[in-house]
């Protein structure tokens, strides 16, 4: 694995040593009345905005279960993703690497090779971890780490347990015609992909977490629940849509190609954020009456920005960009998280946080350390509420390359510097311009200069993903 820790002031590393006994011991401390480890599920939106949600000011859809869930815990209004599409930023979840050092720094359609591309043997992921620690591990939903190289199953990269989508092309429906079971392909013989007919993937996806719950209530359990809603394709039961009906909303016809969309996309649309809310509801619930409520960290968020909104939702909420794109609508992410007795409910944070600090989050949780260098910063203290004892990242780091050509981004403190294929550098003062409308490089040239160098100096070479501009592999199959 191709890696490089993150050069972090040794103030900061002091910090985090000390931190470390005292924040295991709250929690060691915090996990005696069940006499075992902290479960932790990781709750993931596909496409999901950062204005989307009520929480963060949506307006449109409802979403009264996080919004609740955020209100009996914290929500990180500075929460990054991995990158602005799918895979990669998966792919910094679990490795706590980030893409200017993963293996893993765009989709396989987008490969120097022309060759897909797996999560590595030797990358160590976040569930390798946490078994290490004695957990049972589970994945229920789109993987998007598997595309043909041969390296990337979930049950070869730490999950017990493994049901849903193995490629990111698979889950681009939600009515599949076979679904993958730990490494067998099951036939779902009901379901008519194109005519929609048969079970909701995601529908499904809640009934097996339900179930995994249940089955792990005696052990330490992870459960990665990535759903793939409200991903395209637009569509959504019935069901779902008739809260949005007859509202006198604008209509957004929809047609039919690679994904089977529904007629209308904006009660769709709505439906499908509404359903995810409902899931996210599910969850909490069960874990209410198994018991587990108090020793569940419980964490919502999405994997990138927005794909489908036009405006009409504002799902970027004040940022600019969406999907694809390294402005801030497209990377920085809802994000809340619920703990009750360890997390303070009704609590912000400001802290600057992304994709590779979860996986040092989840071995501080546990009891353990990384057993390899990352990327990632424990944002522990910040969960229980230890503001003053939270080491902070000097910088982040970000690349995308897809039809545009290659840019990359880096955020150092309140700046946020831009360099996209062909383009003149950009830089955003965030505390004055956090809409990223006005260009302040040439007034600021020495921290221009200091993060087109950080853009250099942190970025190890892959062969795979060069800075050029290239052609998709799949011709103009969608992401």
């Amino acid at each position: 694995m191709k890696s490089k820790l993150l050069m972090i002031p040794i103030s900061c590393l002091g910090m985090l040593i000390i931190f470390s006994a005292v924040s295991f011991g709250q929690v060691q401390t915090a996990g005696k009345a069940s006499g075992r480890k902290p479960n932790i599920i990781y709750i993931m939106a596909d496409d999901l905005g950062y204005g989307d949600i009520g929480f963060n000011g949506q307006m449109k859809i409802k979403t009264p279960n996080v919004d609740k869930m955020a209100k009996e815990g914290i929500i990180f209004n500075q929460h990054y993703s991995g990158t602005a599409v799918c895979g990669p930023s998966r792919a910094a979840l679990m490795t706590g690497v980030n893409t200017a050092h993963g293996h893993i720094r765009e989709l396989s359609a987008w490969t120097a090779s022309g060759k897909p591309i797996d999560l590595l043997d030797e990358e160590v992921t976040v569930a390798e971890e946490l078994k290490r620690a004695g957990y049972k591990t589970g994945i229920i939903g789109k993987w998007g780490l598997e595309e043909g190289a041969g390296t990337g199953a979930p049950n070869v990269q730490g999950y017990d347990y493994f049901y849903g989508y193995k490629t990111h092309m698979e889950a681009h429906h939600f009515y599949p015609e076979y679904i993958w079971k730990n490494g067998e392909k099951i036939v779902l013989d009901k379901n008519v992909t194109a005519e929609k007919k048969g079970t909701y993937s995601n529908d499904d996806f809640t009934t097996k977490a339900i179930g995994f719950i249940k089955e792990n209530k005696t052990k330490p359990f992870f459960l990665y629940l990535p759903y793939t809603v409200p991903h395209n394709e637009i569509t959504v039961p019935e069901d779902s849509k008739k809260p949005y009906q007859n509202l006198g909303w604008a209509t957004r016809p929809m047609t039919p190609g690679h994904y089977y969309h529904d007629p209308e996309g904006n009660t769709a649309y709505a439906g499908m954020v509404a359903r995810l809310d409902r899931y996210v509801g599910e969850i909490l619930k069960t874990l209410k009456e198994q018991g587990l409520d108090n020793n569940t960290l419980v964490i919502f968020t999405s994997d990138n920005g927005p794909g489908y909104d036009n405006g009409f939702f504002n799902s970027n909420g004040p940022f600019r960009g969406k999907k694809l794109t390294l402005y801030e609508g497209g990377i920085r992410m809802p994000f809340a998280a619920r703990w009750p007795g360890k997390v303070k409910p009704g609590t912000t944070t400001e802290h600057p946080s992304a994709f590779w600090d979860f996986l040092p989050t989840a071995c501080e949780i546990a009891g353990i350390k990384p057993s390899k260098k990352i990327d990632g910063i424990s944002y522990l203290p910040t969960l229980l509420g230890n503001k003053l004892k939270q080491p902070a990242h000097d910088f982040l780091y970000w690349e995308i390359n897809e039809t545009q050509g290659p840019i990359q981004a880096v955020r150092m403190g309140k700046w946020k510097g831009i360099l996209a294929y062909n383009k003149p550098f950009e830089l955003y003062d965030l505390t004055a311009d956090l809409a990223e409308t006005t260009n302040v490089a040439d007034k600021n040239q020495d921290i221009a200069k200091k993060i087109k160098d950080t853009m250099i100096f942190t970025r190890t070479e892959n062969s795979e993903f060069p800075l050029t501009k290239r052609n998709s592999n799949y011709g103009k199959t969608p992401d």
